[in-house]
């Protein structure tokens, strides 16, 4: 049955963002005077962080290269044969084998008696069913090279019988890997890297100049860029007659592998080599199973594509396919479909080297749930001028391997679509003030030609302009970053700045935010950081009266809209807690809140906080209590108390409509509403599936912000006294109203006033209530009087007769 060789690679490996690379093949580019772990310092010191440097195999010895030259089935064993190996024209050993593609002629290595594989597992004469064997032919699992294998590994027949396998392969090499952030995506090959490594060392780039093959058919495909704002440049060529049933070579299946990337077939393999050498994605279509032409178009809505992995998948009109004249063949930059795909039978090819923008890649590959490496650096930014080169070098490389003949480069190319290379102005001067270094003039030159810079100086300013490669260098700070690159950080001296030591002045009102901060911590709660963006569902149920600002470009469907209460992050930040047996709750929040009004998005700072739970951890001292609306209050109080306003702020009973009916409360200050307080809605503690009752408060940090300078009061010498009273008022009277209302006497001499019991009940009618207050009365200068306190007492309960009907009780 035909095997379908991409859909074999189609099981794309995850991207990690990792660069991984082989050293040797990166000095054959480039060779500074460095050994393998100053590279790496250096790599990582220039911004390109090495992540980690590993062998390229582990540990082993006396492992050759041998030559099977007979096969015979063993007499006491079905699944191991006889082999006669020859290590040279002289040596020939037997060896017992049980690999299923063991076969008279082969090639594949062989680990003599005596030699040690990885593990430290020693070879010794054996006898097998019978029959002594003496080695182990091996497969490239056993010589730790991969990770799994079907049998033994075949070798190039020109290897050189009794070679040592480490010599062959160049075992005895390291594999990098880089951590690149995005804007670096010009280092994702190896002549990127080399590039960098030249700059940063003046090492001489080595690469080697490949002459363009010649066209042995003047074959042509016609190709239509009907959307050249997005592919201002694609490149194609056919290729005829090649054999689809030879193999890789053994030099290229390595570096592939040491890059992380398996060997399928030499189709597959060249063009992620030349991806990996010279950093051009590239793709190969079966020419066989184009209709037409090519066409780089739009996807029709609703038009659909099998990818080489099997999945379908519906498109809209803004994703860029590659089409032939009757559908959609590939996604563009990403992965190709499966009904043009290259096969063993395969004879005639089309390759594909174009510049997509990044623009338009970016984000499309997660849309579909895919990441490939086509996709990581079209959507990093390839060299625009880079897709002739990468072509050839793949004819060549294809050629080399299985044959075929090349027709003519189709290179289709709008320059008004293609990046430009932005003038940039680069000022000695500013160096020096950024970086605090003046490299000379003759520095700075050097450094920008070996970054492949044009640049023309005038005086100690140069106007330059950026190679194609480099999409991260637009503006100045770009071209500064890269001067303290190349100059490197470690030589850039450390120098303290010479100040004038300046005593700030410092607002003895102010409150900052850490104190507040410290009087939660010290009340029993831990702070919390929620994202900004929030669900829109629990939004709407937290705060339905207002419409919340949409995010343009969400992170996913449950952070789509910004928040206009702290209260949704804190709430589902409870319930992870709740469903992770942390039944006691206290957390708080200091965030903005973000609200539309006509003058824009108003951002305004928010305390919130939230409890639940008992009010105190469990302990045998006092009975269990659940936390409850008076116990918020009192830690709201006590944040009022640190700035002075304890007596201005006014607790309302309010509805919300995230709060329990008649357990909720505005707070006013000067008739302005400034917080809400309240136990959570029993419909959203059902609908976030919570099980507890859960307590809320959000206020305004504003309020917060700024208190009273301390001052110092003399402690009077003179006696205290206490009278207490027992009144009788409506039942909808508070106790901030009776405070308001006796404070309103201006009494100098009452220190405190509190209320201690509150009955209702017999001899009190059912809509009244009766309150019993202590009065603690005490003069700085005198011993006050009995009558002089009777008079003040008087003065009070006349107020409160008058401003609350309120009476004493008998």
């Amino acid at each position: 049955m035909e095997t379908n060789l991409y859909a074999v690679i189609a099981q794309i490996h995850e991207i990690s963002g990792l660069m991984k690379f082989s050293e040797s093949w990166l000095r054959e580019w480039v060779d500074p005077d460095l050994s393998t772990e100053a590279l790496g310092e250096r790599l990582t010191m220039a911004g390109l962080e090495v992540a980690n440097i590993t062998a390229a195999a582990p540990a082993f010895e006396g492992v050759t290269v041998a030559r099977v030259l007979s096969v015979e089935p063993h007499p006491n064993a079905d699944r191991l044969n006889i082999c006669q190996v020859a290590l040279s024209d002289e040596d020939t050993v037997q060896v017992v084998c049980g690999a299923q593609n063991v076969s008279a002629g082969m090639v594949a290595p062989l680990a003599r008696v005596g030699a040690v594989l990885p593990g430290d597992y020693g070879i010794k004469k054996a006898k097998l069913r019978g029959v002594e064997s003496f080695g182990m032919l091996c497969s490239s699992k056993e010589l730790g090279l991969t990770d799994a294998a079907t049998g033994l590994m075949c070798l190039d027949d020109g290897a050189g019988l009794g070679r040592d396998i480490r010599d062959l392969l160049q075992l005895d090499d390291a594999i990098f890997e880089l951590d690149l952030t995005p804007n670096r995506g010009d280092c994702l090959s190896i002549a990127g890297l080399a590039r960098e490594v030249s700059v940063l060392t003046g090492a001489r780039i080595e690469a080697t100049a490949h002459a363009p093959v010649t066209a042995h058919n003047d074959q042509l495909l016609a190709v239509e860029i009907l959307a050249d704002q997005a592919c201002p440049r694609y490149v194609g060529r056919a290729v005829r007659g090649i054999d689809s049933s030879l193999t890789t070579p053994l030099w290229m299946q390595e570096r592939l592998r040491r890059s992380g990337i398996r060997s399928i077939a030499p189709v597959v393999d060249v063009t992620n080599y030349v991806m990996l050498e010279l950093g051009q994605p590239m793709h190969a279509f079966d020419l066989a199973a184009l209709q037409g032409g090519i066409r780089v178009r739009f996807a029709n809505q609703g038009e659909e594509l099998v990818l080489l992995d099997g999945r379908v998948l519906t498109l809209d009109q803004g994703t860029l396919v590659i089409a032939d004249h009757q559908r959609a063949l590939a996604l563009a930059g990403i992965m190709g479909g499966v009904g043009s795909a290259v096969s063993e039978s395969t004879q005639d090819i089309f390759l594909e080297s174009a510049f997509f923008k990044p623009e338009l890649i970016a984000g499309k590959a997660r849309g579909f749930g895919l990441h490939t490496d086509s996709s990581h650096r079209f959507e990093r930014g390839v060299d625009p001028q880079l897709q002739r080169r990468a072509i050839e070098r793949a004819t060549a490389l294809l050629v080399e391997i299985v044959g075929g003949e090349s027709g003519p480069v189709i290179d289709i190319a709008n320059d008004d679509y293609l990046p430009p290379s932005p003038s940039i102005r680069l000022r000695r001067s500013r160096i020096r003030r950024l970086l605090g270094i003046s490299p000379a003039v003759s520095a700075i030159n050097g450094m920008l030609d070996a970054l492949g810079c044009d640049a023309e100086q005038v005086d100690e300013q140069w106007q330059v302009s950026a190679p194609s490669f480099r999409f991260d260098l637009a503006i100045e700070a770009d071209l500064i970053e890269e001067v303290a690159r190349v100059y490197g950080y470690d030589n850039i001296p450390l120098v303290s700045q010479a100040r004038l030591a300046v005593i700030q002045q410092q607002d003895e009102a102010a409150i900052p935010a850490a104190r507040i901060r410290e009087l939660l911590v010290d009340r029993g709660y831990q702070e919390a950081i929620t994202y900004s963006f929030v669900d829109p569902l629990w939004q709407r149920r937290f705060d339905p009266q207002r419409a919340a600002k949409k995010l343009a470009n969400p992170i996913s469907s449950e952070l789509a809209v910004m928040r206009t209460t702290l209260w949704p992050g804190l709430v589902k930040t409870a319930r992870h807690n709740l469903n992770r047996q942390q039944t006691r709750i206290r957390l708080f929040e200091m965030g903005l809140r973000f609200i539309e009004s006509g003058s824009g998005l108003e951002q305004t700072p928010m305390l919130a906080g939230l409890a639940s739970g008992e009010v105190l951890p469990e302990q045998w001292g006092v009975n269990a209590q659940a936390v409850d609306f008076f116990d918020i209050k009192g830690d709201i109080e006590a944040l009022l108390r640190l700035v002075d306003l304890q007596d201005k702020v006014d607790f309302r009973v309010q509805s919300h409509p995230a709060l329990h009916p008649g357990q909720s409360a505005a707070l006013f200050i000067d008739e302005k509403c400034c917080g809400w307080l309240g136990t959570l809605h029993p419909n959203l503690e059902t609908q976030f599936g919570l099980g507890q009752q859960i307590v809320l408060f959000e206020i305004e940090q504003a309020v917060l912000n700024r208190g009273r300078v301390a001052r110092s009061q003399p402690l009077s010498r003179f006696p205290v006294i206490r009278r207490d009273i027992a009144i009788v008022v409506d039942r909808s009277t508070t106790a901030d109203q009776i405070r308001r209302c006796i404070a309103a006497n201006h009494i100098d001499a009452l220190h405190e006033c509190y209320i201690f019991d509150v009955y209702s009940g017999k001899r009190v009618a059912e809509n009244l209530k009766s309150l019993a207050l202590g009065l603690i009365l005490q003069d700085l200068s005198r011993t006050l009087t009995d009558k002089e306190v009777d008079e003040m007492v008087s003065r009070i309960v006349s107020s409160l007769e008058r401003e609350l009907g309120a009476s004493l009780r008998e």
